[in-house]
């Protein structure tokens, strides 16, 4: 009789435990910490290099976004971008992104000044598009929440510059 209750016990612990198992794997979501804020839903990669190699192999642009946490434009911009559903599927889908809070070596992710934010995009062929650019002629590379649009319209850009030039 011991051992059939020791069973039945064991099975129960069983069955529960893996639908608990079940339960937990449906609501675990990849760990995002590398999305900083700027799109949970995003594949983002950890390193610049990284972020070259799976340019050059998927034949997708890579995106690259400089910021800091303590910096208040970086933030209302990360606000938007997180919010805006273009950006966000098209971030998923059509781009490697890489969001950096410290400078590379590259100095063509840097071609007017180390400030943030900066949003450079790099071709499949490894070429930094340094004639993507936002509005500012004091900061070529930067984009405030207001100038969504004009991002949106880069992402576009950068996809069909690759188009045309594969």
């Amino acid at each position: 009789m011991m051992l059939h209750s020791a069973m039945v016990l064991c099975l129960l612990l069983v069955a529960v435990s893996s639908n608990l198992a079940i339960a937990i794997k449906k609501e675990k979501r990849p760990p995002q910490t590398l999305s900083r804020g700027w799109g949970d839903d995003i594949t983002w990669v950890q390193t610049y290099e990284e972020g070259l190699f799976y340019a050059h192999k998927s034949k997708k642009p890579l995106m690259v976004i400089h910021h800091l946490e303590d910096c208040q434009y970086c933030q209302a911009l990360k606000q938007v971008f997180a919010q805006n559903e273009e950006i966000q599927e098209m971030a998923q889908n059509k781009f490697i992104m890489l969001n950096l809070m410290h400078e590379t070596t590259d100095k063509n992710l840097s071609p007017d000044g180390q400030y943030v934010p900066r949003i450079m995009f790099v071709d499949p062929s490894l070429t930094v598009r340094a004639d993507i650019v936002g509005r500012y002629s004091n900061r070529l590379y930067t984009y405030e929440p207001q100038d969504l649009p004009l991002l949106i319209e880069n992402m576009k850009k950068a996809l069909r510059l690759i188009q045309s030039e594969l």
